[in-house]
């Protein structure tokens, strides 16, 4: 008998006949996303749980008694309780890798489009506002040759220190909690200091996990240390950032502008601050949003669940949850 799973989001045909061929499942087939208490009763007794960011703690877990495996399709999973999915022994796994590269040039679009003003200078055509280019209204920054500060050096931070360094001519810094060596001699980039990277930094892109020492990560006393002609870059979790401290410090114009793809509560308020301000570019949540990568993404969680539920260790089992899974012989 095929174990039973259940997909609480829509995949593409392909990784659904993948799953179809070596489990039985059930699925969410609608748009938005599903309601709680509908997914409660859909994994009574399921094995295996495939899912985009849906909140798996402990009331979860009780009412799925057979549940051996969560598969998120993100490369984030602070919607997990690791805790209780540690105490339960069952395995969470995520979508790292696939997803770098194209998070990197939607980074690097938020770089260029904050500091050029694009999407407020695009408008500006479309209203018919046409102006000669010698205005100094129109004007933005320069990108190229200038020091573009990352803070944190994973994957996707790596990969958008070579756009930086490769593309533009940047000088490169990088802040993590542990020093990379082996980065700062392949990509020619230096470390610094939280505070000295933002004191130096043209361009400061915040890329690091949602955890408890990284929320509000960037507050008022970070951005008092950046300058006054910097562009800062959020494209991790929202609440990585106390939003408030940034709504003031640009509004004190502390800082030059914003580019954001991530807010601390999403889907944002209409009511929101930061959408009214034309410095601000603001995108919902699309780091990863090509098709191309989000089919990858679907298909990598469909093989970490398939593999859970036949009783092998997933491919990409979250760290934190590694311990005491044996690996097959």
């Amino acid at each position: 008998m095929k174990p039973k799973v259940y997909l609480a989001t829509t995949v593409p045909a392909e990784v659904e006949a993948y799953i179809a061929a070596h489990c039985a499942y059930g699925k969410w087939d609608q748009r938005e996303p599903i309601p709680r208490e509908r997914l409660l009763e859909e994994i009574s007794d399921a094995e295996g749980l495939l899912t985009v960011g849906g909140r798996i703690d402990g009331e979860l877990l009780e009412l799925a008694p057979r549940l051996k495996v969560v598969s998120n399709v993100s490369v984030g999973y602070n919607n997990m309780d690791l805790a209780a999915m540690k105490k339960r022994g069952v395995m969470g796994t995520n979508t790292p890798h696939v997803l770098d590269e194209t998070v990197a040039d939607l980074a690097f679009a938020l770089i260029l489009s904050t500091a050029r003003r694009v999407p407020e200078l695009d408008r500006h055509v479309k209203e018919g506002k046409w102006e000669r280019t010698s205005d100094e209204r129109l004007f933005g920054v320069d990108v190229h040759h200038k020091t573009l500060g990352i803070i944190g050096m994973g994957r996707i931070g790596e990969a958008i220190a070579r756009r930086g360094k490769l593309g533009f001519g940047m000088e490169v810094l990088y802040y993590n909690r542990r020093r990379k060596p082996e980065a700062e001699e392949k990509l020619g980039v230096a470390y610094r200091q939280l505070a000295d990277l933002l004191r130096e930094s043209d361009f400061v892109v915040l890329m690091v996990p949602l955890q408890k020492e990284t929320t509000h990560l960037m507050g008022s006393e970070q951005f008092a240390l950046m300058k006054e002609t910097a562009i800062f870059i959020n494209t991790s979790r929202g609440k990585t950032v106390d939003e408030a401290a940034l709504i003031e410090a640009l509004r004190e114009k502390q800082i030059w502008g914003a580019g954001l793809d991530v807010f601390d509560e999403e889907p944002v308020s209409p009511a929101n601050p930061l959408l009214a301000m034309p410095n601000v570019v603001t995108l919902p949540h699309i780091g990863s949003a090509t098709r191309q990568t989000r089919f990858a993404m679907a298909m990598a969680a469909a093989k970490n669940l398939v593999a859970a539920v036949q009783g092998q260790v997933p491919p990409d089992l979250i760290p934190e949850l590694r311990a005491g899974v044996e690996e097959p012989q």
